[in-house]
């Protein structure tokens, strides 16, 4: 019955809010599977200082190339079964100073935003 009363909600006045790039505080970090290609993502909860709930990141910018780029945590990993080295997460792993990334829990990083206004983790 929830279902069809959504059907009858109006548009309201209210924008959603932006938060601020600032220091998050990691909570938990999860690997999942994302998209229909089932490939895996780390995926870090985290407290905002703003924001009364915690906040889902799973994206870094940082230097690549000379360029600044804004790239997800994809688990990639190399034949031996290791997380890619100089992939988006290696180098946030490294930034961060973890060998894995379950050692993010714990961790406070700074944020940033990427092109869409979202926030990222500043890996730079």
């Amino acid at each position: 019955m929830v279902e069809q009363d959504e059907l009858q909600t109006g548009i309201g006045t209210k924008e959603a809010t932006n938060l601020k790039p600032t220091v998050v505080r990691i909570e938990e970090v999860r690997a999942e599977e994302v998209g229909t290609n089932k490939a895996k993502k780390i995926i870090c909860i985290c407290k905002h200082p703003d924001a009364e709930n915690t906040i889902q990141i799973s994206a870094v910018k940082y230097e690549h190339k000379g360029k600044l780029d804004t790239i997800g945590l994809w688990i990639n990993k190399d034949e031996d079964g290791l997380i890619r080295k100089g992939s988006a997460l290696a180098v946030f792993l490294n930034f961060c100073s973890v060998e894995v990334p379950g050692s993010l829990k714990g961790k406070e990083v700074a944020t940033t935003t990427d092109e869409n206004g979202y926030l990222v983790f500043k890996g730079y």
